[in-house]
């Protein structure tokens, strides 16, 4: 399949929009007749608590999953352990169709990041869904949900964690096959499905499953359903994601903390220190100053390029939406700033503000950096990167707690601890099967699908290169304003039914003509 080279003709296919496909709609009104238990089923799931450091909680999610697949009639699940012991498992099952020359694997995670129930809005804890008139953040009203779930308003949405991020992901993918197979549709490919457990938490052990089931999880492509559509509302395709890697950085003031009038404008202040080292980092106009940030970015391919000029213009909308004036690049679209290397500040922490502030000089101050990757770059590499400029600032750095001793010696200390990262992902916007996936999609809306070649977030997708040297193409279904990572997760109910609809017409893509 790797052979096949497509026309520029065929390329700019995209750019066309079709009228929605027999097929959709028969999976649109099974759909239809489903929407009561299939919702049901979901707050169910939902739950169900599943932070990634909840172990009881991953197993009731993997075991819940099993049992969802089963009913379905898909064969051969099972769980896929890491060889690691303790770590949570993938959640696998196949229908395997006669005759057929073709495999696609569908993938979603089943795990959810960490929550702080006192952040969410009042009335929402995050394993006990609610409804939501539309978006809270608009004034929408909460609702009890209905004795009949069907017919609900598709601008509703569902609150609760992992609700967008990536729940939506595993119940589309579920649902989708029960539409095809319910309704009489054929498949041509061998379909399998795959839940991950440990994305939330940087899939550490994702490679040693890949290793372990390498035969089993030979395919022609791996359909990745997470993340969101685009910002426009329209559906999108796409065909990467970016690294991501950690850098905590913590500098050192005096060895206890002090009274701020007695000792201020003389001892080192460890927030100052740190404020300072952070914005070095960056210049005004939002341009990593870090020696060779970006020397190894790859460039774009002239498809890329393409795909990029094509997707619908989003900056004003977003800039109304989240109530900013500026872009952190001036004069960079949105578009194109994620397909640069970055750095962000996740968190900084020294001393304390609001109520338990006090007048003090701190012993410490800490800030969590994020470098997102893009092809050519290395994670570990430019982790280096950030610590020579650390180093080219003057401090000494360690990876441990200074010493007395240190102290003594270094005026300015830092310690940097790395954590585990990835590198980025891009699948070539040339293979046949990135035309039949952007053709399945598109025969699910009349509006244009949006081909994007690199999403803004990150997924472990050189993984699947690495261990298997399998094609990845994500299909994302979430509604941009789902607050995934944060407080107040939500899906738009209408996400959640365009989703099933589109992974159904990739599940039913024909194979390569040979």
């Amino acid at each position: 399949m790797k052979g096949f080279l497509l026309s520029a003709a065929m390329l700019l296919v995209f750019f066309s929009a079709q009228s929605q496909s027999p097929e959709t709609l028969m999976v649109r009104a099974f759909r239809q007749q489903k929407e009561h238990a299939w919702l049901e089923e979901y707050l169910s799931f939902l739950s169900v608590p599943n932070t990634a450091t909840d172990t009881l909680g991953l197993k009731k999610n993997a075991a819940l999953i099993m049992q969802m697949m089963t009913k379905r009639g898909i064969n051969n699940v099972q769980l896929l352990y890491p060889a690691t012991a303790g770590k949570a498992p993938s959640v696998y099952g196949e229908v395997m169709v006669p005759g057929a020359t073709q495999t696609l694997i569908f993938y979603a995670h089943y795990d959810g990041q960490p929550v702080d129930s006192t952040q969410w809005a009042k009335g929402l804890k995050p394993f006990v869904p609610k409804l939501v008139k539309g978006a809270l953040e608009k004034g929408a009203a909460m609702t009890a949900f209905p004795a009949n779930l069907s017919n609900i308003d598709p601008d509703w949405r569902i609150y609760a964690r992992g609700a967008s991020d990536d729940k939506a992901g595993v119940m589309a993918i579920l649902c989708a096959y029960e539409a095809i197979s319910r309704s009489g549709l054929a498949l041509h490919s061998n379909i399998k499905f795959f839940f991950e457990g440990e994305e939330e938490a940087g899939s550490a052990h994702l490679g040693e499953i890949f290793q372990q089931y390498k035969s089993l999880l030979r395919s022609d492509l791996w359909v990745i359903c997470d993340g969101p559509v685009h910002q426009s509302g329209k559906k999108a395709v796409l065909f990467g994601a970016r690294g991501d890697a950690h850098v905590e950085i913590t500098v050192y003031g005096p060895a206890r903390p002090l009274h701020s009038g007695h000792y201020g404008n003389w001892a080192p202040n460890p927030g100052l220190l740190l404020a300072k080292l952070l914005s070095s980092m960056k210049d005004e106009n939002g341009k990593v100053t870090i020696k060779g940030f970006y020397d190894d970015t790859k460039p774009l391919t002239d498809a890329e390029k393409k795909a990029l000029a094509a997707m619908p213009p989003v900056d004003a909308q977003m800039k109304e939406e989240l109530k900013i004036v500026n872009e952190e690049m001036p004069g960079i679209a949105l578009a194109d700033a994620i397909m640069l290397p970055s750095l962000n500040i996740n968190g900084m922490q020294s001393g304390n503000v609001g109520p338990k502030a006090s007048n003090v000089i701190p012993v410490s101050a800490s800030a969590v950096l994020d470098l997102r990757l893009v092809p050519g770059n290395d994670y570990k590499l430019q982790q280096q990167k950030v610590v020579n400029h650390v180093k080219d600032q003057g401090y000494h750095v360690t990876d441990e707690e200074p010493t007395d001793a240190e102290r003594k010696i270094f005026p300015k200390i830092a310690k940097i601890k790395l954590s585990e990262g990835y590198n980025a992902q891009r699948t070539p916007l040339s293979l046949p099967v990135a035309q039949s996936v952007i053709a399945a999609v598109q025969s699910t809306t009349n509006e244009q699908v949006v081909a994007i070649p690199t999403m803004g977030g990150s997924l472990p997708l050189f993984l699947f290169d690495k261990y298997l040297n399998a094609v990845t193409i994500t299909v994302p279904i979430a509604n941009h304003d789902n607050n995934q990572h944060a407080e107040n997760e939500n899906i738009r109910l209408r996400n959640l039914w365009n989703g099933i609809e589109s992974l159904a017409a990739v599940m039913l893509i024909p194979p390569p003509v040979k």
